[in-house]
């Protein structure tokens, strides 16, 4: 099956309504309806840059899978992590207009950890492990409510997490896949009615590289491996219009040699920020994007925040005390980055 002929059929077997219903021998319990639900998959990119041991940029770019999906959305974890979600983030009962997103949450999903995982530690180091099975516990209860037949590659993650942030002590920058996939089994006493349920993650390390190797921008797409030339390596390649904005700015033309030679860790901060939100709306025309700066010391900060207004929790009450440079996820307004001549 071609690429997309599964992307038509995956959109078909995630929008069609799962009507949950329990029927057991006739005569014997009669049926009970719950709520129905529905999924849409957030497709996309995410690019990040990490520079020395100090600062992680990303961009988040949209590529819808389907019509009407929701954009690729970015989720403060805890205080050294964001993430970016992708596939089946947001959920929606018919019933109810508003719809469920894994986005919103009440507080972070990292935090202390579970003694029920206490000691389960095998694929990743601890806190991205708290990360990983926090989330779980916010998809399980949603994807339990699929009781249909869902026509979905087994390969292929459910949901999926770009974690962009610190590792421990003098780690420096990293960057973690987490993959959520699904399994379904028919209980066979209820007729077509089907259990699901969501696996526990799996983690793909994919920043830093081993050592020695080049330090490159990483690029990371669902819901497949990505199409076509990475920014790395259009990049490398001297790509012209890449090539006119970089020689636009000799701060920036440094820093995109430094990428391009497999040095990307020695950058310049601000010139490879200028760069990287300048090129994105050059080489992916109208296409909707979101860009963030992770930094050690001052944690999360928007450079090209999401188009949607972003809500203060029920709880949070206005800091009186908060210094106005203090790192936020709310949206700030940046100047335009230069534009090549």
């Amino acid at each position: 099956m071609d690429l997309s002929s599964w992307l038509r059929a995956v959109a078909a077997a995630m929008l069609m309504v799962c009507a949950l219903t329990a029927v057991g021998p006739a005569g014997a319990q009669g049926s009970a309806q719950d709520d129905e639900i529905v999924a849409s998959l957030t497709g996309g990119r995410v690019i990040v840059h990490a520079i020395g041991k100090e600062v992680a940029t990303f961009v988040a770019i949209d590529e819808p899978v389907e019509p009407g999906a929701a954009p690729p959305r970015v989720i403060n974890v805890d205080a050294t992590h964001v993430a970016v979600i992708f596939g089946a983030s947001e959920w929606r009962v018919p019933a109810d207009p508003k719809p469920i997103r894994l986005d919103k949450t009440d507080a972070r999903i990292g935090g202390a950890a579970d003694p029920r995982y206490r000691e389960t530690y095998v694929e990743a180091e601890p806190d991205l492990e708290r990360i990983g099975v926090a989330f779980l516990e916010k998809v399980s209860p949603l994807a339990a409510k699929l009781h249909h037949k869902v026509d979905f590659p087994a390969e292929q993650p459910l949901v999926e997490l770009v974690v962009i942030g610190f590792g421990p002590g003098d780690y420096g920058p990293e960057v973690w896949t987490v993959e959520y996939r699904m399994a379904q089994s028919e209980v066979s006493s209820r007729g077509d009615f089907w259990q699901t349920r969501v696996l526990r993650p799996r983690f793909t390390q994919v920043y830093p590289p081993d050592k020695k190797a080049p330090h490159k921008m990483v690029e990371v797409c669902y819901p497949e491996s990505c199409k076509g030339p990475t920014l790395q390596q259009l990049i490398e390649g001297n790509e012209p219009t890449l090539g006119k904005l970089a020689a636009s700015d000799a701060k920036m033309a440094k820093s995109v040699d430094f990428i391009s030679r497999g040095q990307a860790q020695k950058a310049e901060v601000q010139a490879s920020m200028d760069f990287l939100r300048a090129a994105i709306p050059l080489i992916y025309p109208g296409k909707k994007f979101v860009m963030g700066s992770m930094q050690a010391q001052r944690g999360f900060d928007w450079i090209v925040p999401p188009d949607e207004p972003v809500e203060r929790a029920k709880d949070e009450k206005p800091d009186k005390d908060r210094p106005p440079e203090a790192p936020t996820l709310r949206k700030r307004v940046t100047p335009n980055p230069p534009q090549p001549q």
